[in-house]
């Protein structure tokens, strides 16, 4: 039947589902012409767009041929058994089970005796018929559960024509896990007394009634496709807190409503609404885990009309999506929630979306990602059965909340969850924040479906208006008023949306009666809602969780993505293949014959190395009674037999694997030729192998290399500053040859090959180290870049999602993962992964802040202990006791009694007191815990106090709209909350930092960009000393001097822009100020981040100035800190200048042991090989420096002015 009232889910809608007990249907669709054949319960209805025809529904699409469909699927609900059931009278209970959905009966079970100490056999089964064809009947069974009422019967009494029943108890079963691909569920579910029931009298000590219940199918509701494709979407609305303080519990009550829309089918959007929000005051806390109740319970009550084992999600305010979720905001927000009223739902709506309707929610929040929820109250119906009023000028308080469901097309994301803040709801602002996708809300729809709903007597459809109400209706331009909508006694209900309008009132109506017909809505003034104004007056705020069962987007998983890295890039194997076969046999036993040799001969010099040292002739018979004695050794001491063993193994491989015999020999003429052929075969071997490997005189040892990797890096990015790339390359490159398996090996290269713009040997270098280590996360980062850079964005996002995969809680690799989604123009996934960044370095700043404090507590104990371990000094006598002026002081004197404050321990009580006086002047600045050092500021002065001064409101400050704050009285009982700690540098910088290094510039820039858009009050010194160090990299001078300008007005006690300014200068020949800006650098108490190019070039523009004393100073602090052959080299050229050629010549030769291919290194020693008369190496040295092409024609005259001069050194003379 078509049942004329609202329908739970306000949907109206065909019936597609029917019920049956056993064989008795309930309704035939093709016999009964009455108008109620065709419905099961409210809510089924007729869905616009189709209709019905001699009992049989038809499409208005009459030409297209209507596809085959699958049969109704019937779903059984089986009643097993019931335990600990109690009656009124007796102890014996007749009981029915009464078996519901919706609102309609589906059936009553025969009556079974139970008893209250032993199980009752009912296996009973109720059937429910459903359809595949409609997302409609798939969401009902998603939304209702199927109710069980326990009814006492009790026996008939004289003169009693029917007999008496009482009402025990009741239980839903949830239908839900039907939806998910299961046939059979089984269910334990507790009976819930209800009111006057005798079950409420079961002590509490005692088990619960239970009773067993099964619900399957035959074959699963959905097939794989509308598994794969479909989902289930859970709207819970949980409370809005910090409502109007008109809102009180006294003088007329009113209902709260919420509504939003929601896509069930592709075709439309459909509207939820909440009606049964209730005004609860502060005194009536909250369950720490609250339980969600069901949006259309049906006949449920009391604790029935719960969700089993389905509770609100609770998670830190950190971890909430929505409004009020910052520092600033938790104070209010916990006053809020312990000390004002609330409305309260607590409903969950679950709504089943097929494909089509998931591809309309997608678009839907890609082209306007704030989502209106609207919240209004309507007033309860009044006693009287006189004419009810016009619901239409009965909403107040009408305001709109905006869900930004963004996250939601994040990947791998299911679930929102936050409060979001409330507005005064006005058309203009629904336009305005839906970017115009909107005109009009859902205020007056939802207000019908609430008012007929809340205000009716029973269940009873409301009278129907009749034809001349309608054609009135439309005269009056109501578009709403044709809707058919439905509803029953539940919690959330869904309205078909057709022409929805809003309304705040009777305002809106005058304000749009008084518009022109030719005037745009918007180009008129914007009403006023001065209702809705209070929930923004008083920071009114709405929990809400949307879930999803399976993500819109989803998220590789970090196996798929370790497999496509390895499809790119195949990892190399550690170590070489090894060779099996013949071949390899043959090697393995020259090794092992090589090996034995070795050991037999350091047996030979231990026993023989005194007559080989004394040089006796030897003789053949010497040289036999050694072999004898030799062997003797050998057998006595075992190692004949272990140097056996040794070999042993070698040879079985020979047999095996080049003669092929791995069977025993059944002749034994045959094993003895094979035996012979063999011995010969490796004593020649053995001959070939001592060839090789045996000479008649050592060979030295191979020296080890001065230098480590550490150390050629060092050389390599000093020989980058001082622009000689040739040498730079070089460095990199031997480090690679001394470890071609170290990756970081290969990405220091591959950095060097992007800094000079070769992105294909660049990318190549990468791709070496990832190959050597497929979770090197700097390579995968790099890697990516460079992708980027040449166009290749699929393989470049798959690189930066590894890394996120390699390392979760890396900062860099999430911020890395925005900037690329940036610059391919994905705002919603450069969005998650800078949520995600900032999420990781707020985590971080309060771990290394709880460090400081630990260290600060571990401190103060030790402090203490060590106060303890200090002998007590002596009391005074009593004379000096009497006068507190002539105590003895520690330094001789006279004082006042007490301990010095330095030892004086606060006490808890004046801790507090201390810090609540802190609390309400809230003049001391909190400095960062996180403060890098050496690093620059980010704020200065009072734009660092100004900022954590507001981050961080005080208690008795008066907010914005006069919200109630606590006195000062009650900060005695408040506990004390510790400060929140801010994040020294952003996300932003740090990647810069990082980026800078690895001289990535275009995603440098994009980096830079990001962090001049934050709300810090403008660029910071850091930015522009980044900013300089960029222009610097791209050999911008200009613009790079114009950043540190304004770096340096920012902070001009800065080192970094002081040592970057000087750079500047260096670079573009000003070597005066160059001169004077590193020496400033170097005044500074704190260094620069980088001092080492510092040193070199100011100490070079000594040498220039011919200042050889200061430039020797400075070149020995460089080789004090990161000694190299160039700070060397200055060092023996300051000394040969000051004349101290001794000094001159260690420095040199300190340079030479780095680096001997240094040309100007050789030239030098020349000279001083020249001044001090050694002709031999004079002419060595001068040789080596023409054979290294030694560039510099001054120094190469002064070496022949001086070879001319002293008459040698050059062997042309």
């Amino acid at each position: 039947m078509i049942n004329k009232s609202m329908c739970s889910s306000g949907v109206v809608k065909e019936n597609k589902l029917v019920y049956k007990v056993k064989a008795t249907h309930f309704a035939d669709e093709t016999a009964d012409t009455d108008k109620n054949r065709y419905g099961i319960g409210a809510g089924i209805g007729v869905r616009p767009g189709s209709f019905r025809v001699d009992g049989f529904r038809k499409s208005f699409m009459a030409d297209v041929e209507a596809p085959s469909v699958r049969p109704p699927e019937a779903i059984t609900i089986a009643i097993h058994r019931v335990r600990g059931l109690k009656g009124q009278k007796g102890d014996v209970v007749n009981t029915t089970i009464r078996v519901e959905f919706g609102e309609k009966t589906i059936g009553e079970s025969p009556k079974v005796d139970c008893t209250l100490d032993s199980s009752a056999e009912f296996n009973y089964n109720a059937t429910l018929n459903c359809t595949y064809d409609d997302p409609i009947a798939l969401d009902e069974i998603a939304n209702r559960p199927v109710v069980l009422t326990f009814i006492e019967v009790l026996p008939k009494e004289k003169r009693q024509k029917e007999e008496k029943t009482i009402l025990l108890g009741q239980c839903t079963v949830d239908l839900l896990p039907l939806l998910k691909g299961e046939t059979t569920q089984k269910y334990t579910l507790v009976i819930n007394s209800l009111p006057g029931s005798p079950l409420e009298q079961i002590p509490p000590d005692f088990s619960r009634p239970e009773v067993d219940v099964t619900i399957s199918v035959n074959d699963a509701l959905l097939d794989e496709s509308q598994l794969n494709d479909g989902n289930l979407f859970a709207i819970t609305m949980e409370s809005l807190y910090s409502p109007p303080d008109s809102w009180t519990q006294t003088g007329q009550q009113y209902h709260f409503v919420a509504t939003l829309p929601i896509p069930v089918s592709g075709e439309k959007e459909f509207t939820l609404v909440y009606p049964s929000g209730q005004l609860k005051p502060p005194i009536d806390k909250e369950l720490p885990n609250k339980q969600k109740k069901w949006a259309i319970p049906g006949s449920a009550q009391g604790p029935s009309q719960y969700i089993n084992d389905s509770f609100i999600s609770t998670s830190p305010i950190e971890d909430e999506d929505g409004d009020f979720k910052e520092k600033e905001d938790r104070e209010h927000r916990s006053y809020a929630e312990s000390e004002k009223n609330r409305v309260c739902w607590n409903t969950e709506r679950r709504c089943y979306l097929e494909a089509s309707a998931i591809k309309n929610f997608q678009d839907s929040v890609a082209k306007c990602r704030l989502w209106p929820v609207e919240i209004f109250r309507i007033p309860q119906a009044s006693a009287g059965k006189g004419k009810k009023e016009d619901h239409d000028a009965s909403i107040s308080f009408h305001g709109v909340a905006f869900v930004d469901l963004a996250p939601l097309l994040y990947p791998g994301v299911s679930k929102i969850h936050g409060a979001y803040k409330v507005y005064a709801y006005t058309d203009h602002l629904l336009n305005e924040k839906t970017g115009g996708k909107r005109k009009t809300g859902l205020a007056e729809e939802a207000s019908k479906v609430a008012f007929n709903l809340l205000n009716r007597n029973s269940t009873s459809p409301s009278p129907k208006k009749g034809a001349k109400d309608e054609k009135k209706d439309l005269k009056k331009g109501r578009p709403g008023s044709n809707a058919q909508v439905r509803g029953d006694e539940s919690g959330a209900l869904l309205a078909n949306r057709q022409s929805p309008r809003s309304s705040f009132g009777k305002l809106k109506e005058v304000t749009q009666a008084q518009k022109s017909d030719t005037a745009s809505e918007y180009d008129q003034q914007v009403p006023v809602n001065t209702e809705g104004q209070q929930y923004v007056d008083c920071k009114s705020y709405i929990k809400l969780e949307f879930a999803l069962t399976r993500p819109l987007v989803p998220k590789r998983p970090p196996e798929e993505l370790a497999r496509r890295v390895a499809e790119y890039i195949p990892p190399r194997p550690m170590f070489p293949k090894r060779t099996d076969g013949a071949t390899r046999a043959v090697e393995d036993y020259h090794n092992q014959v090589a090996t034995v040799a070795n050991l037999i001969l350091d047996e030979f010099r231990e026993l023989f190395s005194d007559e080989i040292k004394e040089g006796e002739n030897e003789t053949a018979g010497l040289l036999e009674s050694r072999r004898h004695k030799l062997i003797y050794q050998l057998n006595s001491s075992g190692k004949y037999f272990a140097f056996k063993e040794q070999l042993k193994h070698s040879v079985v491989k020979i047999v095996r694997e080049k003669y092929l015999k791995t069977t025993t020999f059944e002749d034994r003429q045959e094993f003895q030729t094979f035996l012979s052929e063999l011995y010969v075969y490796l004593i020649d071997q053995m001959h070939v192998s001592l060839g090789s490997v045996l000479a008649l005189e050592d060979q030295p040892p191979i020296p080890k290399p001065l230098t480590d990797s550490a150390q050629l890096k060092h050389f390599a990015r000093e020989a980058e500053v001082n622009e000689n790339f040739a040498l730079a390359e070089r460095y990199y490159q031997e480090r690679i040859a001394r470890d071609k398996l170290d990756a970081d090996s290969w990405f220091d290269y591959g950095t060097y090959c992007l800094y000079v713009n070769d992105v294909t040997k660049a990318e190549e270098c990468f791709k070496e180290c990832i190959s050597l280590d497929q979770k090197h996360i700097y390579g995968l980062l790099l890697y990516g870049v460079v992708c980027t850079m040449t166009e290749k964005n699929e393989l470049a996002e798959t690189f930066f999602e590894a890394a996120t995969c390699v390392n979760p809680k890396s900062i860099l690799a999430w911020t890395m993962l925005g900037l690329y989604y940036d610059a391919v123009s994905n705002e919603i996934g450069a969005e998650m992964a800078y949520m995600e960044a900032n999420k990781l370095n707020n985590q971080a700043a309060v771990s290394a802040a709880k460090d400081v404090r630990e260290d600060e507590v571990d401190k103060e104990k030790e402090e203490k202990k060590d106060s303890v371990a200090e002998p007590p000094e002596p009391l005074p006598d009593a004379d000096t006791a009497q006068d507190p002026e002539l105590i003895p002081s520690s330094e001789g004197g006279l004082s006042v009694p007490g301990p010095p404050p330095e030892l004086i321990i606060p006490t808890p009580t004046s801790a507090a007191n201390s810090a609540k006086s802190s609390q309400r002047n809230n003049h001391e600045k909190r400095p960062s815990v996180l403060k890098k050092p050496g690093a620059p500021s980010q704020m200065k002065g009072k734009e660092q106090g100004s900022s954590i001064h507001q981050s961080r409101p005080t208690s008795t400050q008066k907010s914005q709209h006069d919200t109630p704050q606590p006195t000062d009285e009650n900060l005695e009982d408040m506990p004390l909350r510790e400060p929140t700690p801010v994040p020294t540098w952003s996300v932003y910088m740090q990647a810069v930092d990082w980026l800078l290094e690895v001289k990535a510039v275009p995603f440098t820039e994009r980096a830079l960009a990001h962090e001049l858009l934050l709300p810090t009050g403008g660029p910071t010194a850091a930015y522009y000393i980044a900013l300089a160090h960029l222009m610097l990299q791209k050999r911008e001078f200009a613009d790079a001097e114009e950043n540190l300008k304004e770096a340096l007005q920012l902070e001009h006690q800065n080192p970094d822009g002081w040592a970057l300014k000087g750079h500047v200068k260096y670079l573009t020949g000003d070597l005066n100020t160059a001169r004077e800006c590193y020496e400033r650098t170097l005044s500074f108490i704190t260094d620069a981040s980088e001092m080492h190019s510092i040193y070199l070039r100011l100490a070079s523009i000594y040498l220039q100035e011919a200042r050889f004393s200061e430039a020797k100073s400075t070149f020995l602090m460089a080789c004090k800190r990161s000694p190299s052959c160039v700070s060397w080299l200055g060092v023996g050229i300051a000394c040969y200048r000051l004349g101290e050629l001794s000094e001159a010549e260690d420095a040199l030769s300190e340079a030479n042991i780095l680096n001997n291919n240094d040309a100007e290194v050789w030239g030098y020693l020349s000279l001083v090989c020249l001044n001090t008369g050694r002709q031999l190496e004079a002419e060595q040295a001068y040789k080596y420096a023409l054979k290294l092409n030694l560039d510099s024609e001054e120094l190469i005259e002064e070496i022949k002015r001086k070879q001319e001069e002293v008459g040698f050194g050059n062997p042309q003379f």
